[in-house]
């Protein structure tokens, strides 16, 4: 068994796994496992080189070749110098549709081809380019060019050296080597040793020569090997890095660059206050109990940064899934505006407020970057997921609440734990098996001792609308005996060694090797493992857990795959090792889609991840710990994973690892309930903790905030179909939201549920208040900073302030910090004033038993007296939505009036008539209304044909409360309105 350039002695490999299992289940993360900065040479070489072109003023050795410029429609091109080497690269700039560009440098004539592949597994589809507006070159090669009509955007591409700035407003919001830390470490040969000259020297002279003319020195030797504790990593291309300084003129806040137990708003990595020492690392690593507020690497990576000030957002996307790390850095920009007036002389208002400068450097690959110029948030989502796909529309399932732990034991203890949720009336939906279902650990097959029966298992669960997910993980137990071991084998299909063995490393199974997920025929292979005839023994009621994707490996450097291992087309896993994971998750997602003859929506949820993950389903933060520190951190974590593209996400309710007391499961379960992926998960060696398990008033109080989460079940549902059309996250930070507000821009213990909803987490022990932070329009907030009361306001100036309400008691609030109650038996949330909740109030225990419910509207005036929220529905199930079987409807309340209409984008179509038609039955049953300041006379329905009729309601005055009672309106309908008069 090949390890790097070790063998481990067959005695000692169970030993191994034991320590391991070991590990995981008794101690924190071990940091000497894991590599910093300066234990990697190419971060070292790079962090070095930047020092050096800080030391000399910026000075960068690249520069742009003037006769080499070509420009054809919305390509630039042109070959680029490295003076101190006369290496040739090129250049090619992309001007791209929807305010976008792209960055490629490769090497001209590399020794071999450099890793280009990943677009293929990252992009959703081939971007397309745009002719400019108008492009003017100096005489040195300087080139400017107006990507827009309004003459807003423009890109300057300086010659030497070389530089590229993105300019909104003749502001520059982008810069490219601005500091001059670009470094493209070309190919070359290794050099031999240089012989001494033995002429007229003794034997022992000359052997003293060889000695000391072969010793290289340390750094030179890491150029083409390089040592990790016990592990060698022989390096046959030599140095590849590539690296690129990043700024982001005028913006203090840079957001993204996941997965990090940190805080949202990222913080510096090279001085500065409360500054991390290490930069932010990507690469996808098994780091069980790993620590918070930590730029450790975790499970995913996702190279996407978004930068944000008032008046603009910009992004980048560093296409890159090698080994990368990032130094953050902020400077006030007093000094700069000099500089950038010399070296962008037309540019008259340069930014004078902070500015963030990053530095990124990945081990191998080539520079392919992103540039998305917004300029709002949401135009910076949908930017990034038009490249890289949009995020799946999920099964209504797959939204609701999820039980798993490692192990459920066998399948009367699956039949007992779902009884207990209908014993005390507990919803859910999904209940989970983890490893040791399996035949000893052989994924695809079932422990029959355990499991004589699985597929009565599935269906008796399906009998009450509930699903089951088990576990594949993607390392095959090596075992000829084992029909996918044997089968991948015999086809070639394992990722191989430098030798072309099949890679061997350890993992749950024991001895075990990885499917090349790489290679397209090992794909459709997998894909295929997933009918009902080659996976025995289940339903479309199952679905798929891939865990242990990064990928792990328990005796590998640093817990994963040795780097020089071999995939398809003789690729290194150092140059793709990020995004295998979601190669890996696609494939089974793909499986699962396939299985039947009218395609179901696969739920399959992925521990590793990178961008383009969006596409194939849901993930989640790993094996966290019962901490109060773990739950305050799953917020800005999941924020931070939301803003890059990836909004269906969750963390481990209760904590993996160790046994939460019962006030920390409880406010877990009230953080999760507002978060976008549900699921309670623990450790083997941890003592069961269902829901009611911890007696009263634990067991009402979780109760209470899971049923809450079902009957936002169709908020959540819209929220979703927007993030699929738009790539706008469902959980949101307030900045995104408040984009004006810079209290907003770094808080990350409060967020937004959608537009509608604000969530404030108690997240500290003890605590039975909050203080919360309720955003308003810049008129209120400003009159509040100067202190004036909400009395003297309406007296004096008969301002109404933009009012938020209590989702629990309906108390309004103003716009302000607010200290508010907080008992164990309430998390704060907030509706805000001018939207509609819609929601489903009865009580089901699962999703399934709720699709033909009635609504209740939450009607939440704003200071106008107005509100809109928007409802959508299909079936929650199949793709039968792509072909316009689906209702979407907006609700409008003005002047006292609640009208709808239609937001599908072909009602008239057979099937979205059809749809309709199934539904036509479901009403809406209930009006809330929020801040009705007087009691109406009466309440009038006019129905779709035109008739009017008055309905019941009630008006609570100290709430300014108005609840319509069941006004019998079809959801599906287009003409009728309620009049409140």
């Amino acid at each position: 068994m090949l390890l790097g350039r070790q063998k481990l002695k067959p005695l000692l490999l169970p030993l191994l796994l034991l320590s391991v299992f070991l590990l995981h289940s008794s101690i924190a993360v071990k940091r000497d496992d894991f590599k910093t900065c300066d234990q990697a040479a190419f971060c070292r070489r790079n962090r070095a080189y930047a020092d050096k072109a800080l030391a000399d003023s910026g000075h960068s050795p690249y520069a742009l070749l003037p006769e080499s410029i070509r420009f054809d429609d919305g390509l630039f091109t042109a070959d680029v110098r490295n003076t101190l080497t006369n290496v040739i690269l090129t250049f090619e700039l992309h001007l791209l549709e929807d305010n976008t560009a792209r960055l490629r440098i490769n090497e001209k004539k590399p020794l071999k081809p450099r890793y280009d592949e990943l677009p293929a597994f990252v992009l959703a589809k081939e971007p397309v380019h745009i002719k400019p507006e108008k492009v003017a070159q100096d005489q040195d090669g300087t080139t400017i060019i107006t990507l827009d009509a309004t003459k807003k955007t423009k890109v300057v591409v300086s010659a030497n050296p070389l530089r590229v700035d993105f300019l909104v407003d003749d502001v520059p919001v982008v810069s490219l080597n601005d500091r001059g830390f670009f470094n493209f470490e070309h190919l070359r040969k290794k050099p031999e040793p240089e012989q001494p000259k033995m002429v007229d020297q003794s034997a022992e002279q000359q052997e003293d020569a060889a000695a000391e003319v072969t010793e290289q020195p340390e750094e030179e030797k890491q150029l083409w090997e390089e040592t990790f504790k016990t592990w060698t990593d022989p390096k046959p291309n030599g140095p590849e890095s590539v690296a690129m300084d990043i700024s982001f003129p005028g913006f203090a806040y840079v957001y993204g660059v996941p997965e990090h137990a940190s805080s949202l708003s990222l913080k510096e990595t090279r001085g500065g206050d409360n500054a991390y020492t290490e930069p932010y690392r990507l690469y996808n690593l098994d780091v069980f109990e790993y620590e918070v507020d930590n730029p450790m690497a975790l499970y995913g990576s996702i190279p996407f940064m978004l930068a944000h000030r008032k008046d603009l957002s910009a992004a980048v996307f560093w296409m890159n899934a090698a080994e990368t790390w990032i130094d953050v850095v902020k400077t006030q920009d007093g000094k700069s505006q000099s500089t950038l007036r010399r070296l962008l002389p037309f540019v008259t208002n340069p930014p004078t407020k902070s500015s963030t400068h990053t530095h990124w450097i990945s081990e191998a690959g080539i520079v392919d970057l992103f540039v998305f110029l917004g300029p709002t948030n949401e135009d910076i989502f949908r930017q990034y997921t038009a490249l890289t796909g949009a995020p799946a529309m999920p099964a209504s399932f797959a939204i609701a609440y999820h039980q798993c732990r490692w192990n459920y034991i066998n399948q009367n203890d699956v039949a007992e734990v779902d009884a207990g949720f209908d014993t005390h009336d507990i919803p859910y939906d999904v209940i989970w098996l983890d490893i040791e279902h399996t035949d000893g650990k052989r994924y695809m097959t079932w422990d029959e001792a355990k499991f004589p029966d699985p597929m009565k298992m599935q269906n008796e669960l399906a009998a009450k609308g509930r699903k089951l997910v088990t576990i594949v993980d993607p390392h095959i137990k090596r075992d000829d005996n084992y029909h996918i071991s044997k089968e991948a084998q015999d086809l070639g299909l394992f990722v191989k060694t430098p030798a072309g063995d099949d890679y061997e490393g350890w993992c749950w199974p024991g001895s075990s090797s990885w499917v090349d997920y790489t290679n397209p025929a090992a794909r459709n292979w997998w894909i295929k493992k997933f009918a009902f005839d080659q996976y025995k023994h289940t339903t479309e009621n199952l679905h798929i857990w891939n865990d242990m994707n990064e990928p792990s490996v328990f005796n590998g450097p640093e817990i994963t795959m040795q780097k020089e291992m071999i995939h398809h087309g003789q690729w290194e896993h150092r140059v793709l090792h990020n995004v295998f994971g979601t190669i890996y998750h696609g494939s089974t997602a793909q499986g699962i889609k396939n299985r039947t003859p009218i395609a179901t929506r696969p739920f399959v949820l992925s521990r590793a991840f990178f961008a383009g993950t969006q596409r194939h389903g849901a993930i989640w933060t790993g094996d966290n710990m019962a901490t109060w520190d773990q739950l305050r951190y799953t917020n800005p974590m999941l924020l931070t994973i939301g803003v890059s593209g990836l909004p269906f996400a969750g963390a481990d309710v209760g904590g993996f690892f160790n046994n939460p007391a019962p006030d920390l499961l409880v406010r877990w379960y009230q953080a999760g309930a507002f978060q976008p992926f549900l699921r309670a998960h623990a450790h083997i060696d941890t003592k069961r903790r269902e829901p009611w398990l911890f007696g009263e008033p634990y067991t009402t109080i979780i109760r209470d905030v899971l049923r809450e989460r079902y009957k936002l079940l169709p908020y959540w549902y819209t929220l979703f179909f927007d993030a699929h059309r738009k790539g706008i996250p469902a959980m949101r930070p307030m900045f995104v939201e408040f984009p004006k507000d810079e209290e907003t821009f770094a808080m990350d213990d409060q967020f937004m549920v959608g537009a509608g909803l604000l969530v404030k987490p108690v997240t500290t022990e003890g605590a039975d208040t909050a203080e919360v932070y309720l955003p308003g329009d810049e008129i209120s907030i400003l009159v509040l900073h100067h202190l004036w009361t909400l009395a003297l306001i309406q007296k004096c100036f008969a301002i109404r302030l933009q009012p938020w309400y209590d989702y629990r008691s309906f108390k309004p609030y103003p716009p302000r910090r607010h200290t508010v109650a907080a008992p164990l038996d309430i998390v704060p949330v907030f509706v805000r004033g001018g939207h509609i909740i819609p929601r489903r109030d009865r009580p089901r225990r699962s999703s399934a038993g709720m699709k033909l419910d009635p609504f209740t509207l939450v009607i939440a005036l704003d200071n106008k007296g107005q509100s809109t929220g928007t409802l959508y529905l299909d079936d929650g199930e199949t793709y039968a939505f792509e072909t316009g079987a689906y209702i979407h409807r907006s609700f409008h309340y003005a002047s006292g009036v609640l009208t709808t209409r239609s937001l599908h984008l072909d009602p008239t179509s057979a099937a979205a008539r059809g749809f309709a038609k199934a539904l036509e039955g479901v009403r809406v049953e209930r009006l809330i209304i929020l801040g009705a300041l007087q009691q109406p006379a009466k309440v009038i329905v006019k129905d779709e044909d035109g008739t009017e009729r008055q309905v019941e309601f009630e008006w609570v005055q100290r709430e300014k409360r108005l609840t319509v009672r069941d006004p019998r309106v079809s959801v599906v309908g287009d003409k009728w309105s309620v009049r409140v008069v």
